[in-house]
């Protein structure tokens, strides 16, 4: 069976995954901004192993699709001389310097299926440190609104209960008896934002 009649479609295609994978991992570093995908802000978990994907496919297809080895070979090492160093540096600065979210509370607004509130406590810095968020809308386009953070680098100012008063509005209380009410707009931006610590 001749299998060069199918290193070109090979090629092609691994190409096009290859596409897919690099702008899944940038859609996922870029993603963050005020109102920014839900479905995107998870893709920033995994912006290394779609990196990783990306030059993996993107080396195939260079060696599936080039005919002449004179260019195919250079480019493929190339790639990964350049590739590989990048994506461990990447790596090893995401695990010294990255921090991670825990969802520590997800409730859904009074009588609303499509606003959801959520706290998150971030580790990966010296003091605690938590965040409000509100979801507005349904997946895949929902979208995260920040509402507050709070650094616990003094006792008084941790996070100690977030809730709902009503659809459009949330109370979040610390430790030292701060109260802190945010309204939330009808496309979930909230009116302002509470920064304590």
């Amino acid at each position: 069976m001749n299998f060069t009649r199918y290193r070109r479609p090979s090629a092609f295609l691994l190409l096009t995954v290859a596409v897919v994978f690099g702008a899944a991992a940038l859609a996922g570093l870029e993603s963050g901004d005020e109102g920014s995908l839900v479905l995107l802000l998870g893709l920033r978990e995994y912006v290394l192993l779609l990196g990783w994907l990306a030059l993996t496919t993107l080396t195939g297809a260079v060696l599936l699709g080039l005919t002449k080895s004179s260019l195919r070979l250079p480019l493929a090492t190339g790639l990964l001389v350049i590739g590989v160093p990048t994506l461990l540096i990447g790596g090893w600065a995401s695990a010294v310097f990255g921090s991670s979210d825990e969802v520590l509370q997800a409730e859904s607004a009074p009588g609303r299926g499509d606003r959801q509130l959520v706290v998150m406590a971030r580790s990966g810095s010296l003091d605690p440190v938590w965040c409000v968020f509100v979801h507005q809308g349904n997946p895949p386009l929902e979208r995260r609104w920040s509402v507050g953070c709070f650094n616990g680098d003094s006792e008084d100012n941790a996070l100690s209960e977030t809730v709902w008063t009503a659809p459009d509005r949330i109370r979040m209380t610390t430790e030292g008896g701060a109260v802190h009410e945010v309204t939330i707009t009808p496309d979930g931006r909230p009116d302002r934002g509470v920064s304590v610590g």
